[in-house]
């Protein structure tokens, strides 16, 4: 049972796609794709991921592997601003993703919210 756990956290990542789940490294500041669609009143061009938030690239430039793609917030919804609200599409840079959870931290914050304070 862990060994398909142990050779997927060992495999190495692919090249981005469109439609692959990507996971934000961090808390990033993004700029939001289309901002009529997302903020009502609000004339701030950003929002903020949380960290290790689940996005869905939606449209995936074929010119560079280093330019920006867009990608839309899939998890971690929140009402606050300047967090990113759930499905609004955002312009992310591939450094400010990472394509798979580290399986070690996903079972270490697990625990911590079983055990700890």
């Amino acid at each position: 049972m862990i060994a398909p756990l142990v050779l997927y956290s060992l495999a190495p990542t692919g090249p981005l796609r469109e439609r692959d789940t990507v996971f934000s490294n961090g808390e990033q500041q993004v700029r939001i794709s289309k901002l009529a669609d997302a903020t009502i009143g609000r004339n701030d061009e950003t929002c903020v991921l949380d960290p290790d938030s689940p996005l869905m690239i939606v449209h995936l430039s074929e010119a560079e592997a280093n330019d920006s793609f867009i990608a839309q917030v899939q998890g971690n919804p929140s009402n606050e601003w300047p967090f990113c609200p759930a499905l609004i599409e955002v312009v992310v840079k591939p450094f400010q993703v990472f394509q798979k959870p580290g399986l070690f931290s996903g079972i270490q914050s697990l625990l911590m919210r079983w055990f700890g304070p």
